[in-house]
């Protein structure tokens, strides 16, 4: 016995057309939005890098002057090697990290993965200047408690300015930065990890499987595309590191804390070089979106 299919009855193009105008006009608020603070700042980012734009005289086109200014700037390249630093540094760590704690405090009771959870994700909701004057209390070369626990203990002979020095001041820069960053992702991977099915963990285990294989072989391809979003978003996130750099060190000392997004800051509104602000800003971009193709390459091809 076949089941006969029963047609739909056809909607009326008078109400199909009431309907789609009625969801454009839920989404214009938004579009509006997008349209004005996203697409329209892009363009004329990408526009302007290609003029000589300062606030006392009239924009002057000099064409790619601006980028090849760029790679000859030495604080630039400086900014670039720090960027590039962060990035490399922190996105491992951070991720490997987070993942660490998830497999530690999944299996735990209910409360006190909550509770591990709110207290990771807690520098995450905290306003970033509440969190920055704490850190910069704690590394104040005065009467910080690092150099207090350093003296105590013998581990240091004097104190020191930590953020007054280059050989730490980015190394401080991205021990805050990583305390910062894996909160979000402890609580992605604790739901990714949570939503494994376990009668398949079980069954390996069953079959001889030690805990890291059945992570290996299990685990890890159910939590690939949560890893995928984190690797893109850490990424993006410490590549565009900022608020640290202006209330801690501002780009010092002697430029050994600049970043990228530090130094188009302190070109376009400091230096009031729009352009030349532009111009980093579009490498930037073009640098975030080639590796995070990157990223999704790779978790494709695994």
């Amino acid at each position: 016995m076949t089941a006969t299919k029963v047609k739909e009855p056809r909607r009326s193009r008078a109400l199909v057309r009431q309907e789609t105008t009625s969801a454009y006009l839920f989404l214009l608020p938004s579009l509006v939005f997008f349209v004005g603070f996203v697409i329209y700042p892009m363009f004329m980012c990408l526009y302007t890098s290609f003029f000589d734009s300062t606030m006392n005289k009239a924009d002057v086109f000099i064409g790619l002057k601006n980028y090849q200014e760029l790679f000859t700037d030495p604080i630039f390249l400086g900014a670039l090697k720090n960027t590039f630093i962060i990035v490399v540094v922190s996105v491992p760590v951070t991720c490997a990290f987070s993942l660490w704690v998830s497999s530690a405090i999944v299996n735990m009771p209910g409360w006190l993965t909550s509770l591990f959870r709110c207290v990771f994700y807690l520098p995450v909701v905290t306003g970033s200047v509440a969190v920055t004057v704490v850190w910069k209390w704690m590394f104040n070369n005065y009467y910080g408690i690092f150099n207090y626990l350093g003296t105590r203990t013998g581990l240091l002979e004097k104190n020191i300015n930590w953020l007054g020095d280059e050989r730490f001041a980015l190394g401080c820069i991205i021990l805050i930065l990583l305390t910062t960053s894996v909160g979000q992702p402890i609580v992605l991977y604790v739901s990714a990890l949570g939503n494994v099915d376990q009668s398949l963990v079980e069954a390996a285990e069953v079959d001889g499987a030690t805990k890291l294989q059945s992570f290996w072989k299990i685990k890890w391809p159910a939590i690939m595309p949560t890893t995928l979003y984190i690797l893109v978003i850490t990424t993006i996130n410490s590549f565009q590191c900022f608020a640290l750099i202006q209330l801690l060190t501002s780009g010092g000392p002697n430029h050994s804390t600049d970043t990228i997004m530090y130094y188009i800051y302190y070109s376009a509104f400091k230096l009031y070089r729009y352009g030349y602000g532009d111009a980093m800003g579009v490498v930037l971009a073009l640098i975030i979106a080639a590796l995070s193709a990157l990223q999704f390459k790779v978790a494709q091809s695994e």
